[in-house]
This record gives C-alpha cells, sequence and structure tokens, in this order.
C-alpha cells in the first residue's frame, strides 16, 4: 500500500514566519517566511563575494515552476512564469481577436481588466456585470471571461463551477486571476483554459515572481508577444538570433526571470505546496468569520478578506493608531487573516474599534 503524504497544518506554518501579530494585510502584501529571507540574504551575499551562478538560477526557477504546478493541480508544461499579472494578461488580451467581446466584473482589480480595454483600437470590446451575475451575462458573442476567483475591493469569492459551465456552454474561454485565492484556499487550475497568479499576496513570495497556467488548445490560439531567451525550447542555447525555436508548453509564454526574487519565491511556494489548503481555508474563513460577528457584519461564508465601509478612514485610523497592519480600498477598509493570525489577532483588531 502506498503511504499517503501528511501535509503540513497551518499549526505547524505558523512557526515558519518570524513576525505577523497585528498583520491584518495579507491581501496587500504577504509577510516572508524564515526560510525565504533565509535564502535570499544567503543568495546576496553569495553575489556579493562573486560567487553566484546564471545556471544555477535557472534550477531554481524550474524547481519552482513544479512546485506552483503542483499546488494548484497542472503539470509543469502548462505552466509560464512571469513577473506582473497585468503583463500576463496583456499576452491573452493581444489574441483577442478583432471585434471580439470579453466579459469582466464590475470593480475587478485593473490588472484583468486593463489589458483588454487597451485593445479598443481592434474593435474589442469589454462587458462588465456584477460578479453575482457573470455566469449568466455569458453569451455566444462573448469568446473571454476574464475574472479574478477573489475580489480584491470585497473578498468576494466567485462561483467558478458555474462561471465555466457557462463559458463552455458558448464556447467561450476563461481567464482567471487568482492572486487573491492561491495561498490560503484550494485552487484547482485545470479548470480554466487560463489563470494567472502574483506570489506576493498570499503565497508570501517576493514581488516579482508571478505565474501563467494555460491548457494545450488555449495556448495555441495565444501568441507569444513578450518572447525572449528564456521562452526558448534551450534558453541557454536561445541567447542569440537570428533564428527563434520556442519551447513547445506553456515555458514559450515564459519571460526571463528576475533571479534573487526567484530564490526567495522558492522557497515560499514549496510551503505552500506542503499545506493542507483545505485546513488552511477553514482556518483562514474562520478567524474572519470571527471578526464579522464581532463587528456585526452580515455572515459571509468563505471569505477570507472581510471589507466594511469606512469613507473618511476613520476605522482605518483606528487599526492603525493600535498597531495593526490593514488597508483601505474603494472607500471600505480592509482586513484579511493568514497563517500568522491567530484569536488574538481578532480580539486586537475588535478592540481597536471599539468592539
Amino acid at each position: 500500500m502506498t503511504a499517503v503524504a501528511t501535509r503540513l497544518s497551518p499549526a505547524d506554518a505558523h512557526s515558519r514566519f518570524a513576525a505577523g501579530r497585528g498583520y491584518l494585510a495579507a491581501c496587500t502584501l504577504g509577510l516572508p517566511t524564515l526560510a525565504t529571507s533565509a535564502a535570499m540574504r544567503t543568495d546576496a551575499e553569495s553575489w556579493a563575494r562573486g560567487q553566484a551562478c546564471a545556471v544555477e538560477y535557472t534550477a531554481v526557477v524550474e524547481r519552482t515552476r513544479e512546485s506552483y504546478a503542483g499546488l494548484v493541480g497542472v503539470g509543469s508544461g502548462r505552466v509560464a512564469i512571469g513577473s506582473q499579472t497585468s503583463a500576463m494578461a496583456a499576452v491573452i488580451a493581444a489574441s483577442v481577436p478583432d471585434g471580439a467581446e470579453v466579459l469582466c466584473v464590475d470593480g475587478d482589480f485593473s490588472s484583468i481588466v486593463f489589458p483588454f480595454l487597451s485593445q479598443a483600437h481592434r474593435g474589442v470590446s469589454v462587458r462588465s456585470v456584477p460578479l453575482a451575475e457573470l455566469a449568466a451575462s455569458v453569451t455566444d458573442d462573448t469568446w473571454l471571461v476574464a475574472f479574478s476567483l477573489v475580489q480584491s475591493a470585497t473578498g468576494a469569492v466567485a462561483d467558478a463551477a458555474a462561471v465555466v459551465a457557462a463559458a463552455r456552454a458558448h464556447g467561450a474561454r476563461t481567464l482567471c486571476d487568482t492572486t487573491q485565492a492561491v495561498g490560503w484556499m484550494p485552487v484547482d487550475a485545470a479548470l480554466f483554459d487560463a489563470t494567472i497568479c502574483h506570489g506576493y499576496k498570499w503565497l508570501c513570495a517576493p514581488r516579482g515572481a508571478a505565474f501563467l497556467t494555460i491548457s494545450a488548445a488555449f495556448a495555441a490560439e495565444v501568441i507569444p508577444t513578450q518572447t525572449g531567451w528564456y521562452a526558448g525550447v534551450d534558453p541557454w542555447a536561445s541567447c542569440y538570433g537570428p533564428t527563434m525555436t520556442l519551447a513547445g508548453d506553456a515555458r514559450r509564454f515564459d519571460v526571463s526571470p528576475a533571479w534573487p526574487v526567484w530564490v526567495g519565491a522558492e522557497a515560499a511556494v514549496a510551503l505552500f505546496a506542503e499545506l493542507d489548503l483545505e485546513a488552511v481555508r477553514a482556518r483562514v474563513t474562520g478567524l474572519a468569520a470571527a471578526f464579522t460577528d464581532g463587528l456585526g457584519l452580515e455572515h459571509r461564508p468563505g471569505q477570507g478578506i472581510i471589507t466594511w465601509p469606512d469613507v473618511d478612514g476613520r476605522d482605518l485610523a483606528r487599526l492603525t493608531a493600535s498597531g495593526i497592519t490593514a488597508s483601505g480600498r474603494n472607500g471600505c477598509a480592509r482586513v484579511a487573516f493568514h497563517l500568522w493570525n491567530d484569536e488574538q489577532d481578532v480580539a486586537d483588531a475588535l478592540a481597536a474599534l471599539g468592539r
């Protein structure tokens, strides 16, 4: 009988962070793990001594690609690496047919909207609808549904199954931004034609490490528009022109990696690949629900990000004055709980708000 690998629990992962008390801003910027901080210090010291090796950085990137692929349930051949979600979305946007329709969500994060709006000169139209109406709004005219799995401004979680089913029924493709999801909840990237994810939030990686997953069928319709040496079938044999032989899988969409960033990302993604993400989701949503109840807000099951009206910024100022790190977005105060948080963080935030 094959042994079942034991998954790391949220309690075990809590000790992997140097700090976190009062830090309720994973949705803005994640905290580095001890391993990430150590890896980046070691790399900087190696670089300073003249011992950094470009080829060894390639191995780091490939190990991170493998870890991320396992984390989101796809093969590594479906994963491309890059630096920003907007840049990856722009690659997809450039391949939207002239005059086609892209369906988006009202108030979604600009990185999943602006790249498509920028194609208006080709007649590409962007139609935005409320998140709750997204699945019902797909029509035969829709070429692509582009949306965030978790809304940055509200924390609302999309009904991904309904959206995917509607898209398939109408022959539309799906592009899902999972930046506010991967790291605290299970995500199956294979459900979508493509996903994009920046790792600097819930995955606790340095800013500048991002991922694109894409199916083979959709990849055949998308033109690589950011090609460089790292997109070659053999990057180290692709450093000079004039010929170009791109990788046959998703690596043809790779962007040359910022090496020190990926040193930190490797340690971060490896940790999350070991985690029991169902347990992480239960922990995160449990803390969020306790905060919601304490503040007297409507119940929001399944959310890891909680927002409430704070037009004048008074509540955010109260949290900040009490040493709590939160954020303000779109006229609301916003908090998020992650692996370094516990019930004391909930109690401290509520006390700061006079509850």
